[in-house]
């Protein structure tokens, strides 16, 4: 029986595989050397999640690479069908002599991760039909509430969501971006960007996440799914 898992239970289940779990989702990549290559990759991953590839599958094909996202479309989480598929994936990217690869080291310029815009507001309810009107955004599964995030329906965006403020902050900057990277990546990113200018803002919330700013004090977030399961 299909079921939702918790975020260590699906990290734990799939890193060993090449998978991780970034935002309510599993994630890998898979180096090639051409379109055709990817392309390739992509139809195997299909035949063997068969009937469960529109649920559960997507797949960015590119000269270089086939990125690969595993996720409960209805649930908008990572299922125990999910982690099964995960690992027959990367049994058949392993025929074809190649190596899913979620920290991608040396041989490319970063690892998997997943972008988010948060945007700080006093009346949340107020402005996200603006932000779902503008981007020409949709509710996520299950979540259509009035202070609910907003997602890309062709997955081509980041995700928005909202952050409560308790009162006007007009010298803090109100929009910053939130970058989810796998767990084992995270201290990597955070050390680049102090050595670029940055500075730590707070880690009292580490490892869920670290606040981070630039020279001129605009902020963005390095999250991993740690420190979130009660």
């Amino acid at each position: 029986m299909e079921q939702i898992v918790s975020r260590r239970e699906a990290s734990d289940a799939v890193q060993d595989h090449g998978w991780r779990y970034l935002l309510g989702a599993l994630h890998t990549s898979v180096p090639v050397g051409t379109l055709a290559q990817a392309i390739t990759v992509a139809a195997d991953a299909v035949t063997v999640c068969g009937d469960d590839a529109d649920r559960h599958l997507r797949v960015d094909v590119r000269p270089d690479r086939a990125v690969f996202t595993l996720q409960s479309s209805s649930d908008a989480a990572v299922t125990s069908r999910d982690i099964g598929l995960a690992r027959q994936i990367s049994a058949a990217v392993e025929r074809a002599g190649l190596v899913p690869e979620p920290v991608f080291g040396a041989r490319a310029p970063r690892s998997v991760q997943v972008v988010e815009i948060a945007i700080d507001a006093l009346n949340i309810a107020a402005i996200r039909p603006f932000w779902k009107a503008v981007l020409g955004y949709a509710d996520e599964a299950g979540a259509a509430g009035p202070e609910d995030p907003l997602v890309d329906p062709l997955w081509q965006g980041p995700a928005l969501w909202f952050q409560q403020m308790d009162r006007a902050r007009p010298q803090r900057n109100r929009i910053h971006l939130d970058i989810s990277v796998p767990h084992d990546e995270a201290s990597r990113r955070i050390e680049a960007a102090l050595a670029a200018q940055g500075r730590l803002v707070s880690a009292s919330r580490a490892p869920a996440f670290w606040v981070l700013a630039d020279a001129e004090g605009n902020e963005a977030c390095v999250t991993t799914w740690q420190g979130r399961d009660s």
